[in-house]
């Protein structure tokens, strides 16, 4: 039954984030009558919810009646480096718990409940709704923020050459392999609106990468010694991820690497956060999280020869494949 009342576990994270109860915890414990008078908000309530969350291990109450942050808490926070507020906004907007709740006829019928919900598929949807794409790129610039700095700790970038980050969102990724690794250059390729609030901004950077705007099913940069593609093919069904592929493949030397960062399903019963996303890509896109197995015939369809898998101390895994 507590699992079926999920959705109200959603709703109280929304309801801290909203009100950014992890900022006014920042200084120390307070009392909920210190927090509701610093928020706002009306006491009585906030304190059930409150104690909901620290049953969760999101906030603690100590001896004394006052809240104080817990380690997840603090990634509620708006000021601290990978900040999870803005992947919590996103992940709990009512559009997207509207979508949820279509998940019955989605399975009944296939396709995407979002597309079932809005008339038209998500990307399209955004791109006429400024402020949903604006919190859609800053939520998963947020949820990227973290297996940013995992990938390129897992994966031995080259020391020299060009990076080519395709779909690569605001360039979190690409900005954590610049920096580790000096010598390389590096291309972010995507759309206009998260080219606009691109991440690559430092004076260690100077000089090293550029934007290309552009659509990955039509042609991706030329040149490059290392293509990326994080967090891209899970938002596409087969047929479409094939495109992208081919797409790729036509831009890249024999032999150049692909790396695929997206989660890699785990077989059997074992819990793994991939199979929580693959129900989301189900329901907002029409996309999936794969096998191993299915990433190799994906793969191999577009040209390309899966080499190994590498896990990262993140949730998604990196794929490496060689163009053929």
């Amino acid at each position: 039954m507590d699992q079926a009342m999920g959705h109200l576990f959603s709703a109280a994270l929304r309801t801290a984030a909203h009100h950014r109860i992890a900022d006014h915890l920042a200084g120390g414990p307070r009392t909920v009558e210190q927090l509701a008078f610093a928020t706002d908000t009306h006491a009585p309530h906030l304190r059930r919810v409150l104690r909901y969350l620290a049953a969760r291990g999101i906030f603690r109450e100590d001896a004394a009646g006052a809240y104080q942050l817990t380690p997840a808490a603090r990634a509620l926070r708006t000021d601290v480096p990978d900040s999870l507020h803005p992947a919590v906004m996103l992940l709990t907007d009512e559009l997207f718990l509207r979508t949820s709740a279509l998940m019955p006829e989605a399975v009944r019928e296939g396709g995407a409940a979002f597309e079932r919900l809005v008339g038209v598929p998500l990307f399209a949807h955004l791109t006429s709704h400024p402020a949903q794409r604006e919190l859609f790129d800053s939520g998963m610039a947020s949820l990227s923020g973290p297996v940013d700095e995992a990938v390129v700790a897992a994966y031995p970038f080259p020391e020299t050459g060009t990076v080519v980050d395709v779909g690569g969102g605001r360039g979190g990724l690409l900005r954590a392999a610049l920096r580790r690794h000096p010598q390389l250059t590096g291309v972010l390729f995507d759309q206009p609106p998260p080219l606009a609030h691109h991440l690559l901004v430092g004076d260690d950077l100077k000089g090293r990468w550029r934007t290309e705007e552009g659509d990955f099913f039509a042609s991706v940069p030329e040149g490059g010694d290392v293509y990326v593609l994080k967090h891209v093919l899970h938002d596409w069904p087969d047929d479409a991820c094939r495109r992208i592929l081919r797409t790729c493949h036509a831009a890249m030397a024999r032999g150049t690497r692909l790396l695929v960062v997206d989660c890699v399903l785990p077989p059997g019963n074992a819990p793994h956060f991939g199979k929580t996303m693959d129900v989301a890509m189900m329901a907002v896109l029409d996309g999936k999280e794969r096998t191993a197995e299915g990433f190799a015939t994906l793969l191999s369809a577009g040209g390309f020869r899966l080499t190994r898998v590498l896990p990262t101390a993140a949730f998604p895994s990196i794929v490496e494949a060689v163009a053929e």
